[in-house]
């Protein structure tokens, strides 16, 4: 099994859509293993993405993931980071697949509705970013 990090956005919350995305994922054959409603701080905002400080849309996306509650979850399932990545769909939503989460929810590039981990080993990371290992219910 192998996990990945997946975080419904403020945006996501905003519009109602958590138990929508939520389905969509388990449809998929995903395990949720750790879930929670929380709201980032523009400081822990900025030191989640930290890996884009010097990108143009750092700014942006900050603003963005402290405006209101998102939803991390830790996900499992065998090839978790690659099949969640085209579950969830390109970035920009225009150029997402058809039935993707971004195709089906998602407004803009910039309010694109979840995070996916794009490697096993960010995906460990960014989990313990969120979750203390006894918050995590290990799937049998």
């Amino acid at each position: 099994m192998e996990r990945t990090l997946t975080i419904l956005k403020p945006d996501c919350v905003r519009k109602q859509l958590i138990g929508a995305v939520i389905d969509k994922i388990e449809r998929a054959g995903f395990r949720v293993v750790a879930m929670k409603k929380t709201r980032l701080t523009k400081e822990t905002a900025g030191e989640f993405y930290a890996v884009h400080r010097e990108r143009p849309f750092y700014g942006e996306l900050v603003e963005f993931m402290s405006s209101g509650p998102c939803v991390p979850m830790i996900l499992e399932k065998a090839n978790a980071v690659a099949d969640f990545r085209t579950v969830i769909g390109a970035t920009d939503p225009a150029q997402a697949d058809e039935g993707t989460i971004r195709k089906l929810y998602a407004d803009s590039k910039g309010e694109n509705i979840i995070h996916g981990s794009d490697s096993v080993e960010n995906a460990a990371i960014e989990a313990s970013f969120f979750f203390a290992a006894e918050e995590v219910v290990r799937s049998n």
